[in-house]
């Protein structure tokens, strides 16, 4: 969605990026080259709800926009947007934004033509032309967070279909009981499931990180692995046939020369990678 305004002379040596999801805020400066050079980041409070956010956004961007003159300010937004018009479908995670006239209200703030995308659109383009698909086509993203997401470029851009247009992966009917991969794939799922295992295996190493630092439980992931913990392994196996059952649509679908993973748990690295490319292939 671009704003009717006139960009401020001098301005376009920049552009500010806005990242909203289910349980942070970011608001980052970026050069055309893809460099970020300054960022905010801040925690999601769930019971502040939409109007918290941008309460948080409402003080953030302006503060940024002291020392930056951006000629635009693009939004990847956790959940089904109209790119069209900047407005906000709908939210699984945070009440308040659903109808919401997001880039609308954003243009008022800053002045210059603001563009609303589904998050994981925008760091699928992200990837493909900066990233891990840089030279494949077509290149599709997963993002592993608070919920589940995807996003396709073919021949360099963003593939919407009908509107809304997302690749909502996340709301797949894995099998007849209507079970989606948000339910078993994102972040507070994982979280979900090393609670259970440790419960059952109160002495693994995984067991302890968890009660030196409770939640979220799966930054406690990696370090349990590196320790050669099987309660880790175990949950990590889990986790991973349904991440791998979930890509297998999207590559029956879509047959992506390459698929990157991205969202919080791929902070896991390599495991992660590892095992979703073994069940994948399975």
């Amino acid at each position: 969605m671009t704003a009717s305004h006139t960009t401020p002379p001098g301005a376009g040596d920049c552009c500010i990026g806005i990242e909203i999801g289910g349980t942070k805020l970011q608001l980052v400066v970026g050069t055309a080259a893809g460099q970020i050079v300054e960022r905010r980041r801040f925690a999601v409070d769930r019971d502040g709800a939409a109007a918290g956010i941008r309460a948080q956004i409402a003080h953030a961007l302006p503060e940024l926009m002291q020392s930056r003159r951006p000629g635009a300010v693009g939004v990847g937004y956790g959940g089904p947007v109209d790119h069209r018009t900047g407005t906000i479908v709908k939210s699984y995670h945070v009440a308040g934004w659903n109808g919401f006239p997001l880039g609308a209200w954003l243009a008022e703030i800053a002045g210059v033509p603001v563009f609303v995308e589904n998050d994981a659109n925008v760091a699928a383009l992200g990837e493909a032309i900066h990233g891990a698909g840089r030279g494949l086509n077509p290149v599709f993203y997963v993002t592993l967070g608070s919920g589940v997401g995807g996003g396709l470029v073919a021949d360099g851009s963003i593939y919407h279909g009908f509107p809304p247009g997302e690749a909502e992966i996340g709301h797949l009917r894995l099998d007849r009981t209507g079970r989606t991969p948000e339910e078993c794939c994102s972040g507070w799922s994982v979280d979900r499931s090393i609670r259970a295992a440790v419960a059952t295996a109160p002495d693994s190493p995984l067991a302890a990180l968890v009660a030196a630092g409770p939640g979220p439980e799966a930054r406690h992931l990696a370090p349990a692995l590196a320790a050669g913990d099987p309660v880790a392994r175990g949950v990590l196996d889990a986790a991973a046939e349904n991440i791998a059952v979930t890509l297998s649509h999207v590559v029956h679908l879509f047959h992506p020369e390459a698929i990157v993973i991205g969202g919080g748990l791929s902070l896991l690295g390599e495991p992660l990678r590892a095992a979703v490319a073994g069940q994948l292939t399975r």
